[in-house]
């Protein structure tokens, strides 16, 4: 199976230069001008249009159990939805129980992701106990290239770790040589103010902000950090939100050294006063930590273009708003947190990123592709476009205007958080290790196709 892409410009994190990309098997075999077709080669023209490596979003829910409910999207619906917005790679998190072991955690993720995904992926492991069973666990684990742990500051009833056990994982993760991810809020304060805000009759969509103020994401990025640091252990913080917890970040120190920063697509573009909506319409935007101030966008976008911030995620989480979200309709404690926003990462930040100025496109690349490929151990099989890389490519037509709507996403989940939202461009051809899997807004590819990829350990 040959694969050519021709005449397109090709842009890498370092790179833009006019080349083909020639296709082997699974493999990108060449890059460079002039490049002649093997025999039965497909041929794409890519003339006017840009040439990615296949991006990579390290922060997904596709298989979410909650208590009550579970996320819409299967890998079957989710996978797609990544490919027809440029996503070829997905790292969602397997989240035991408190109570349930990490291995028998994984062999759920297992069930529900062999043989459904039309994309790759990987996994992150949460830990929700730390203890000499379930760290043994965890070495099993991480033999089984899943070199990523993860721990929340938040979630009180459910997920959150005390002190003394994260302490414990930060040191074993710095023994094992994985990368620790951290939920940073404050999961007593939460509690507390949750429950002093429904006692004073304040329960819609509008108060889950007030629960969760910056200065509780601040206290726990401080924290998450400080622990980190004291047990050598190599720390990343999912979803910062914030000016105030991204001072106490940079205040740290270590930044692209020992620790990194994501930051969401949402929080670079919507703001508190979407989950303010009335009629319980807020409730389609809540998440934690939640939106914020519109002030704290422009701070966002400078550290996402000068370095400070080093990749761009989604945090898809989808739960239809007709029925699951209804759940919290009088206690917003118990609407489902997270909203679908898998399928339009790239477009937006290509639209209101790139075609505004606010970073290059050698950076959008390097925050949506490379960097995450790097620091998860897949770079250089993926985030790449060089001779050896998994055959991932997006050809993006820069030209291709489109309005976001649920009436023609592929996330399974009945609304948008960006609906209505315009775009100036959009992929026209994505491939999946050689093979055209999304072609002009129709998946094309092999059901099932995806593979989960392994990622060592490093320290």
């Amino acid at each position: 199976m040959s694969l050519l892409i021709r005449n397109g410009e090709v842009v890498t994190d370092t790179e833009r230069i006019r080349a083909d990309v020639l296709c082997e098997g699974e493999r990108i075999a060449r890059v460079g001008p002039g490049l002649s077709a093997p025999a039965n080669a497909e041929i794409i023209n890519a003339e006017g249009k840009y040439v990615f490596p296949g991006f990579v979003d390290p922060h997904v829910h596709v298989y979410l159990p909650l208590k009550t409910t579970c996320s819409k999207d299967t890998y079957e619906t989710a996978s797609v939805a990544a490919l027809a917005g440029g996503t070829t790679c997905i790292i969602d998190f397997c989240s035991p129980e408190r109570d349930e072991l990490p291995l028998d955690a994984l062999a759920k993720w297992e069930e529900q992701s062999r043989g459904r995904s039309a994309c790759d992926y990987s996994f992150h492991m949460a830990v929700t106990r730390f203890d000499p069973e379930v760290a043994e666990q965890l070495r099993e684990v991480i033999r089984r290239g899943i070199s990523s742990l993860k721990i929340y500051l938040a979630y009180k009833d459910s997920v959150a770790l005390a002190v003394n056990q994260i302490e414990q994982l930060m040191a074993f993760a710095a023994r094992e040589g994985v990368l620790v991810l951290g939920h940073c809020e404050d999961a007593d304060e939460v509690d507390r103010l949750q429950k002093e805000l429904v006692a004073a009759g304040k329960t819609g969509p509008e108060w889950h902000y007030h629960s969760r103020p910056p200065a509780i994401e601040a206290m726990g990025t401080r924290r998450f950090l400080e622990i980190a640091r004291d047990k050598g252990a190599r720390a990343y913080v999912v979803h910062l939100s914030c000016e105030e917890a991204l001072k106490e970040a940079v205040a740290r120190g270590g930044l692209g050294e020992r620790v990194w920063i994501e930051t969401l697509i949402s929080f670079l573009l919507l703001d508190k006063t979407y989950a303010e909506k009335a009629d319980f319409e807020g409730a389609k935007y809540i998440v934690s930590p939640p939106l914020r101030e519109r002030r704290n966008q422009e701070v966002l976008w400078k550290a996402l273009a000068d370095g400070t911030i080093s990749t761009l995620a989604t945090d898809h989480a989808p739960f239809d708003f007709g029925t699951q979200k209804q759940s919290g309709r009088k206690d917003f404690r118990f609407i489902p947190n997270g909203m679908p926003t898998l399928e339009d990462r790239i477009n937006l930040l290509c639209t209101y990123g790139v075609k505004a100025g606010k970073l290059g496109l050698n950076r959008m690349v390097e925050v949506a592709s490379s960097n995450p490929a790097r620091l998860f151990g897949l770079y250089p099989r993926k985030g790449a476009i060089r001779a050896g890389s998994d055959a991932d490519l997006v050809v993006y037509d820069p030209a291709c205007p489109g309005t976001i709507s649920a009436k023609t996403h592929h996330m399974n989940v009945d609304y948008n958080p960006f609906e209505g939202w315009k775009i100036a461009g959009r992929p026209s051809v994505v491939t999946v290790r050689g093979e055209v899997a999304f072609r002009d807004g129709l998946f094309v590819g092999t059901p099932g196709r995806g593979a989960f990829v392994p990622r060592p350990a490093g320290r």
